[in-house]
């Protein structure tokens, strides 16, 4: 009995149960499956590597990559043009003119600082009158800076100054700003390069190049000068310059357009070189322009005055 029970346990071992070695060789063989089913399935991590080394030609490929041929014909995003400006109305040339003595001019692009002008337009004159939109700007700013409103009594004065050009409300402003002192805070915000102060002092002989007019034409409009709260005024008074002093830039251009010019002209004989220096300032659309002239004492303003619109006319472009 005990002999019997051995060999039906032993031949129990044989036919009923799997032995262990064959349960591992049938799980290996399952695991292998599983792994070339992983290699092959599309989407499986290991998909690639396999593609790739059985050369399956449709295998999946690095989508952001993509081949050459993807590249060429999938489209591709066309940068956006950048804007096209409108020009100015001044063309970037030089000029001989007819003109006795010494002349010079300079435009800036008030949109892209871009600066244009004569070969000399870093050359100093003295401003006259000209200076007289900075010193009322200046007294302007200040004021708002200390919490103050000037009395309708100053903006009365201040008119008279850019309107009629009045001297003597002029040096009475000049004093209160701080004289030349003034002069240097103009250089420091209008980041003028070429200007300087009088060497006596006085506002009319404040030394200024036309490309440093033109700086001062954009410090006056883009708010620098006067501030915000005093700019959109102060232009509008230079619109309404009026009298002996309307004359020089805006007169090159159609009636139409001369109301939206803001000028500020100056105009002196100086006894000490005996020569006329005549000077312009113009503020337009987009463009400021400074316009120096100066020549023989004997030959009288309205030459320079004259020339300060013939050598804007020069400049325009055709069909201004």
């Amino acid at each position: 009995m005990a002999g019997s029970r051995r060999r039906a346990g032993g031949g129990g071992a044989g036919r009923g149960e799997a032995s262990p070695l064959r349960l591992i060789a049938i799980a290996a063989v399952l695991i292998g499956l599983v792994l070339v089913s992983l290699r092959l399935l599309p989407g499986s991590p290991m998909a690639s590597t396999a593609a790739a080394q059985w050369g399956d030609a449709s295998a999946p490929v690095d989508r952001a990559a993509g081949t050459a041929s993807d590249r060429k014909s999938r489209p591709t995003a066309s940068p956006s043009p950048s804007p096209t400006l409108e020009p100015l109305p001044f063309a970037d040339k030089q000029i001989d003119l007819d003109i006795e003595g010494w002349y010079a001019w300079s435009v800036l692009d008030t949109r892209t600082g871009k600066i244009i002008g004569s070969k000399n337009m870093d050359e100093t004159s003295t401003t006259a009158s000209l200076i007289k939109s900075w010193i009322v700007a200046d007294y302007l700013r200040r004021t708002d800076e200390q919490g103050q409103k000037p009395s309708d009594a100053k903006l009365a004065d201040a008119t008279r100054i850019i309107r009629d050009s009045d001297n003597t409300r002029a040096e009475q402003f000049y004093n209160t700003v701080g004289r030349s002192a003034s002069i240097k805070r103009m250089i420091s915000i209008c980041k003028t390069t070429d200007s300087s102060p009088a060497a006596d002092g006085g506002w009319s002989r404040t030394n200024l190049s036309p490309r440093d007019t033109a700086r001062l034409g954009a410090c006056i409009k883009d708010g620098r000068a006067a501030g915000p709260e005093w700019t959109k005024w102060l232009i509008n008074e230079m619109r309404l310059v009026r009298g002996s002093g309307d004359f020089g830039i805006r007169k090159a251009f159609p009636a139409a357009e001369q109301k939206k010019i803001a000028i500020k002209n100056g105009w002196i004989d100086r006894t000490r070189e005996q020569e006329m220096h005549i000077n312009c300032l113009a503020i337009g659309d987009n463009w400021t322009m400074g316009v120096m002239v100066r020549y023989p004492i004997n030959m009288g303003y309205e030459y320079g005055m004259k020339n300060c619109q013939k050598i804007t006319e020069a400049v325009l472009r055709s069909g201004t």
